[in-house]
């Protein structure tokens, strides 16, 4: 038995109930917000060593550097550190997904939950996208506002893990702010649309105040549709939630941030849509290529009945006259990776996280 100091005995309880935590409830709290200002704060390092007391069998975290991308542009405001993850469904890791590499005694709550934690906190993010949170209310929510963030959560109106037994609610994309550092000014949930009608998928957008600085700017988190055969879909939904931002940004007029897995290879329409949208966005991860035109190799890399699954699918769309792009966390290798590829013992999801450093530009009246 491995012994927990009183600080970290301290938070036992907490972790403790969202790790044994059920869907007996049935979900009956998905649509109310949870009241945990009332909760006692808790400091990170402390849930850091919880987390870890937890993981003691599994390997340790990968390594994993931040490349500076700089270009001799001073900023005299701290960074403001953005992370973008699709972190997988537990319903769907263990009830559809079918990944034929990974043991299923790798996919189990209690420690993944740990494994998702860890990453979160390792790399301290002043504004977390997440996509297929399907443990909100008991999880995240609970523990991140008790670090310090403002928390939102948007499930899909027909998400995959409810036809999943024992699961514990529907999936969405959630978005998580800290308060010390932000104040939220206007909020929207969108449920987007293709071809005019109301789809599966939604989206989160927020424009905060930056307090150091005073700056507005928009943050955005989306989910578009999966598979192969949902190209226009895809594209008809970037479209719908462009016209969404381009609204809320009053046409770019505010800077914009939007993190997402779009399920759509650099290749694909949507893409397009984006790098020549009249928001002038940049994907923020092409500026780790060498000519910094191209995206990564991957973003996710898995292997299923059909075989192996190796895309860029994630990405994190930024104002590009607006905003600088100081660092970005370098992906895992293949060799990190493994050759039963993701998720694993290793790493909770099979997407991987993206991190940027972003500051504002010097000149606030610069046109985008």
């Amino acid at each position: 038995v491995c012994s927990m100091g009183n600080s970290t005995s301290r938070l036992y309880s907490a972790l403790a109930k969202t790790l044994s935590s059920s869907a007996v409830s049935q979900h009956q709290d998905c649509l109310e917000q949870p009241d945990s200002a009332r909760l006692d704060p808790i400091d990170p390092k402390d849930l850091l060593e919880e987390c870890q007391i937890v993981l003691q069998k599994r390997p340790p975290r990968f390594q994993r550097d931040f490349v500076d991308l700089k270009k001799n542009a001073a900023s005299n405001h701290r960074p403001i550190r953005v992370m973008q993850w699709n972190i997988l469904a537990q319903a769907l890791g263990e009830g559809k997904d079918n990944f034929v590499q990974c043991p299923m005694e790798a996919l189990k709550w209690e420690e993944r939950k740990c494994l998702i934690l860890e990453e979160i906190l390792a790399y301290k993010p002043d504004i977390l996208c997440l996509q297929e949170v399907d443990h909100y209310f008991d999880t995240f929510e609970p523990l991140l506002s008790r670090l310090g963030y403002q928390c939102t959560f948007f499930p899909k109106p027909w998400s995959p893990c409810l036809d999943v037994e024992q699961n514990n609610g529907p999936d969405g994309c959630a978005l998580f702010f800290l308060k010390d550092r932000f104040e939220l000014i206007n909020s929207a949930n969108i449920r987007l649309t293709a071809m005019k009608l109301k789809t599966n998928q939604v989206a989160i957008a927020q424009t905060l105040k930056c307090n150091e600085t005073g700056r507005l700017f928009c943050i955005a988190v989306t989910h578009l549709k999966a598979r192969t055969g949902w190209e226009r879909f895809r594209s008809a939904q970037g479209c719908d939630l462009l016209q969404n931002l381009k609204s809320i940004t009053q046409g770019a007029k505010i800077p914009l941030i939007i993190c997402g897995d779009f399920n759509a290879e650099p290749t694909e329409e949507v893409y397009r849509e984006f790098s020549n949208s009249s928001l002038n966005l940049n994907s923020a991860y092409k500026l780790l290529s060498p000519d910094g035109q191209s995206e990564p190799p991957y973003t996710t890399w898995k292997i299923r009945p059909s075989g192996e699954c190796r895309h860029t699918l994630d990405y994190i769309w930024y104002s590009q006259h607006a905003l600088n792009v100081n660092s970005a966390l370098g992906l895992l290798t293949e060799e990190q990776i493994g050759p039963n590829r993701l998720p694993s013992f290793n790493y909770p999801s099979d997407h991987l996280s993206l991190v940027c450093d972003f500051s504002f530009n010097q000149d606030p009246d610069r046109l985008l």
